[in-house]
């Protein structure tokens, strides 16, 4: 199975093509205006507007009202929307394109519970759990507790980088990976090299 990439936090065209040109399957952009890697609908326009075809442009959500969500679609053509916050399963469906959810894995959850009432989401995107921040955090997951009976697609997140996704994509056998802080120069702006060493970290995994 080709395990898929998604690089999110881009806030910037040099980085979006970067992703792009090292193989990444999707690039994330971030609307929340408390994160370090938030960016500006107009900003994001351009990003979007720059992706060679084939590549995915996602826009990440944090408890977002359904009003400000609505301007940046208007403004931003996404292809997928990411909820990183507590949004029930109607709030995520409303706006009539497809969408991940994100949620953090935590003593107590059950997982397979959370994948049956979102089950309109394309995948779910397994995060680490710290308290008060909604991803980001360069945490890793805890991957004994991922489920392998799953009835949507995992995307795993959390605390990735070169140095570990092989043996995560071992660990969990997700659909996809998700990478922010671990391809990371500056809070918001990717090193390039720290990209290629990621690509060629899922690529040697061989699952």
């Amino acid at each position: 199975m080709s395990v898929r990439v998604k690089i999110c936090g881009i806030t910037c065209i040099e980085d979006a093509l970067a992703a792009a040109a090292v193989g990444a399957d999707a690039i994330g952009m971030v609307f929340h205006r408390a994160s370090p890697r938030a960016v500006d609908p107009e900003t994001a326009a351009a990003i979007v507007r720059a992706l060679p075809p084939f590549v995915t442009s996602v826009g990440l959500f944090v408890d977002a009202a359904e009003v400000e969500i609505e301007q940046i679609l208007r403004d931003v053509p996404l292809d997928l929307l990411q909820f990183h916050g507590s949004e029930a399963p109607a709030e995520c469906e409303r706006h009539g394109l497809p969408f991940i959810k994100a949620v953090a894995v935590r003593p107590g959850i059950d997982l397979l519970q959370f994948a049956a009432a979102f089950h309109r989401a394309r995948g779910l995107l397994l995060d680490a759990f710290v308290p008060g921040q909604a991803g980001g955090t360069g945490i890793q997951a805890d991957w004994a507790a991922i489920p392998r009976a799953l009835p949507l697609p995992v995307i795993l997140a959390g605390g990735l980088h070169s140095g570990n996704v092989a043996a995560a994509v071992r660990a969990v056998r997700p659909w996809a990976v998700d990478v922010s802080s671990g391809v990371e120069r500056a809070k918001g702006f990717k090193d390039h090299d720290k990209l290629s060493d990621f690509m060629r970290g899922v690529r040697d995994a061989d699952v």
